[in-house]
């Protein structure tokens, strides 16, 4: 088995580096702007050319389900490698929020939620870190701390274009994708038959919250200067307050007797508002068929703001459901905190043909951040008596029974407030150029490319932390009553909303923030959780590539070899014992990556396509961080050492159209993962032999995961009325994944297999729709059986935490009311579908969480 370890080092010198490689990429690039005169004069045509056709735009706009699947499957068709498509319209024929609620209806995609709403996506059971995403050709960074994964929820779907999942790569693509990559398209004016302003407004209504908010878009675009000229505008807002209902363990649960026993478990009921503001600019010049040039920019803000009210209590002994004789101790906890979470892209270029000839070239930027100002992250009073006769049932959802006192405000005392601020910042800048040739081979076509990529991208990460003890602030200096400590003075009026018994009276954040407002914050801060969670992580990315495509009657083949040259550097601080000192590290490495990609039309309805793929991503920042903490016999360090993931990848399929408004395919997939990143213990060996953990990340053996994807898609045009308006959809992903982790016991390396985290072994989408005058509908179903979760103990698969299956309903409905006004109403989650966790076996609870259904009703209005 290999495994690769770094331990916190002293810092290295740092060695600065020019590439001038960037310079003449940035000449490239600035060749495009050169006059049409001069570029026709510098590479005049060969004699005897025809001239270049003239373009005439067609003026149908397609709208409906329909011609929704029509346009899609139209260019998943063209496409070489295996690629996934939604288009503008499909997300408006479903109650899709944002841009990961979309993507969920593909298959092979499957979607993880944050409280009811979708947010990471998954790609062929492979997790959200190993995915890639882009916005307009420009890599979007991620907004989490510790993560490379994108939070799609940060993106509405009303300036979305088109969304496209890629699953096999070519040369001339980025490799930065396992599982498959992401591109998300915002509008132009070249996909608009014309001048367009389209106003849309409604409200959505959130059941279990009893609270309704607005949402509104707008979308203009229009061509000047004799249609050389596009401009396209997008503006999106958008406002949701639901809640939602949680009981937890944890997974708090102690196998050793003839029962599972709880030892503890926490009640939560939370109060949830999120705000989205986008906006997307696009500029598209083509004064000639021969070049076209564009600038396009994207910008979302996204607000969450959370209130938690939650009451924990720990049993003594532990007790197993059914039983109402134990002893509790009980806690009451608030957190309050708004997160602030930015996305930035910006993607300058251009295109231009001279012959058989065309040079492209492209600038992107992007930014994330995640910002939390100012954090009430816990206010939690504890009661120092055991309360008797209490009890709980249901080891799936837990409800408690005990004396009145557990859910009153008497006998509380303030242990601990805590308080943080925190702020993430992901920038990733890029600049690339490709020159591609065109011959004829006697009858077959045949393509030559190459070009070069370089991309910079730094992670920062920040934390502030302040601890406020009841002890400390009962005592001298500053000496607060008991009767200010009590929880009786920060109660608010209400109880919280909570359906599975009380938790007590709600608790007042602004009285809370309150009580330690006058204090000195200097003295309470957490000096280790305060520098351990910041670093600074450099990323360098060199690629060049070759590719030829062949194309001969009814075969297309692309061949090709990419190289990436990577480097890290990564800085960030280590406590040992008390002790900090700055950590410093670097690291390099290089990887050929060949790929070989066919598409053979069989019949003229009928393709196969088949390809051999690698790919390398980075470990997460997290993994990579190089901080650490050690105190007494406990130790925990990222590990800057790490290789990437690299991945071999089988793909082999067929697609059948099924006339013009229909398709069937099948798809098998084979990954081959080296270096898969996991987390383990260290202690009981080498350094850390006298340490009761050691808890870091290493690379193991391969991974591997395998998989079939199977869609169907059909408008039912040939049955009679008024069947003949039924379009149908339906796909379904099966995958198996395997993969070793490690860890030491007895100071005796041991092993066991898993399934990759974040893999279903099922997902399933299932889609009813009708349309027809002037109405549209659909009822789509989606469901993803059970998954890992987290690996709870390197050798124990009973301390794993696993996500149970989950199934959801929605249902859309649309009606012309004329031919510029419509109506829409989506009804989400009818089924009220539940999150569930469960620790190692099906029965034992480590958390129940429902969301409740929501509504959401609007106008579309069609200016001109």
């Amino acid at each position: 088995m290999s495994h690769s370890f770094r331990l916190p080092c002293p810092a290295l010198r740092r060695r600065p580096r020019l590439t001038p490689l960037s310079l003449g990429l940035s000449a490239a690039l600035l060749s495009l702007a050169a006059s049409p005169a001069s570029a026709q004069s510098a590479a005049p045509a060969p004699a005897g050319a025809a001239s270049a056709p003239t373009t005439t735009l067609e003026t149908v706009q397609l709208s409906g389900q329909a011609a929704n699947l029509r346009n899609a499957l139209d260019k998943q068709r063209a496409a070489t490698g295996v690629l996934s498509v939604v288009h503008a319209d499909g997300i408006g024929q479903l109650p899709d929020i944002n841009a990961a609620e979309a993507l969920a209806r593909l298959p092979g995609v499957s979607v993880e939620r944050d409280q009811g709403e979708g947010r990471f996506i998954r790609v062929r059971g492979l997790g959200p870190d190993l995915n890639a995403v882009s916005i307009n050709g420009t890599l979007v960074p991620s907004a989490e701390a510790d993560r490379r994964a994108v939070g799609l929820d940060v993106v509405p779907a009303g300036l979305i274009r088109s969304l496209e999942v890629r699953k096999t790569l070519s040369p001339d693509q980025d490799a930065n994708s396992l599982g498959g990559s992401v591109a998300v398209n915002t509008v132009s004016a070249f996909d608009q038959p014309g001048r367009v302003l389209n106003l849309s407004a409604g409200a959505s209504y959130a059941a279990l919250s009893g609270k309704t908010r607005p949402n509104g878009a707008l979308i203009y675009s229009e061509r000047f200067l004799a249609n050389t000229l596009g401009l396209a505008l997008a503006l999106s807002s958008d406002e949701r307050s639901f809640g939602s209902d949680n009981v937890e363990t944890g997974g708090a649960w102690n196998l050793s007797g003839s029962s599972p026993a709880l030892s503890k478990l926490e009640r939560r009921s939370y109060t949830i508002s999120r705000v989205r503001h986008g906006g997307a600019l696009n500029l598209d010049l083509r004064p000639d068929p021969g070049q076209s040039y564009y600038l396009r920019s994207f910008s979302s803000r996204f607000t969450d703001t959370e209130q938690r009210q939650a009451q924990t209590l720990e049993l003594s002994p532990a007790l197993a459901a059914g039983q109402t004789d134990g002893k509790a101790k009980a806690a009451r906890s608030l957190k309050a905190r708004e997160e602030i979470s930015q996305v930035d892209s910006l993607s300058l270029g251009g295109e231009r043909r001279w012959g058989d000839w065309k040079l492209s070239a492209a600038l992107g930027a992007g930014r994330a951040s995640e910002n939390k100002p100012d954090t009430l992250s816990g206010a939690t009073y504890k009661n120092s008596t055991a309360f008797s006769g209490t009890g709980f049932a249901d080891s799936q959802k837990p409800v408690i029974s005990g004396p009145a006192g557990l859910a009153s405000s008497s006998g509380f005392a303030l242990d601990k407030i805590k308080l943080e601020q925190s702020r993430a910042t992901d920038r990733e800048r890029n600049l690339r150029v490709d020159l591609l040739k065109d011959l004829d081979l006697n009858g077959a076509e045949l393509e030559l490319k190459g070009g070069v990529k370089i991309a910079r991208r730094q992670k920062d990460n920040g934390r502030e932390v302040w601890s406020y003890s009841g002890k400390t602030l009962a005592k001298a200096p500053y000496g607060f009553s008991s009767t200010q400590l009590s929880m009786a003075s920060v109660v608010a009026e209400g109880m919280p909303r909570y359906p599975w018994g009380e938790l007590g009276p709600n608790l007042s954040e602004q009285a809370v923030r309150q009580l330690v407002a006058g204090l000195k914050p200097a003295e309470f801060r957490e000096a280790s959780d305060s520098a351990i969670a910041d670093y600074r992580i450099k990323e360098e990315s060199d690629a060049a590539y070759l590719q030829a495509t062949i194309d001969w009657k009814h075969t297309q083949l692309i061949t090709g070899l990419r190289h990436e040259a990577l480097r890290l550097e990564a800085d960030g601080t280590g406590n040992s014992k008390g002790q900090f000192s700055a950590q410093h590290s670097e690291s390099r490495s290089r990887h050929w990556l060949p790929a070989l990609l066919l598409r053979q039309q069989l019949s003229s309805e009928q393709h196969l396509r088949a390809a051999y793929t690698q790919s390398v991503v980075r470990p997460t920042f997290g993994q990579l961080s190089p901080g650490f903490v050690i105190e007494d016999k406990n130790a925990e360090f990222g590990n800057p050492a790490l290789k990437p993931l690299r991945s071999r990848n089988l793909d082999l399929g067929i697609e059948q159209r099924l006339d013009r408004d229909g398709s069937l395919s099948a798809y098998a997939f084979h990954k081959s993962i080296r270096d898969f990143v996991y987390r383990t213990n260290l202690a009981g060996q080498g350094l850390w032999a006298g340490f009761d953990s050691a808890l870091t990340y290493a690379n193991g053996e391969d991974a591997k995961v395998s998989g079939l994807e199977l869609a169907y898609g059909q408008a039912l045009r040939g049955l009679p009325a008024p069947f003949n308006g039924l379009v149908l959809g339906a796909n379904a992903t099966l995958v198996h994944s395997k993969a070793t982790i490690a860890g030491y016991k007895n100071g005796q390396l041991q092993s066991r297999q898993l399934a990759l985290p974040s893999q279903s072994d099922r997902s399933l989408n299932l889609s009813l729709g009708w349309e027809g005058h002037g109405l549209s509908t659909r009822l789509a179903v989606n469901h993803k059986s059970a998954y890992l979760l987290e690996v709870g103990d390197v050798l124990n698969p009973a301390k794993d935490l696993w996500v149970d299956g989950q199934t959801q309903w929605d249902f859309s409905l649309r009606y012309d009311i004329s031919t510029k006004l419509q109506l829409s109403l989506e009804l989400l989650n009818l089924n009220n579908s539940t999150y569930y966790v469960y620790a190692g076996q099906r029965a034992l609870n480590a958390q129940y969480e429902q969301y409740g259904r929501s509504v959401k009703l609007g106008l579309k209005l069609a200016v001109f």
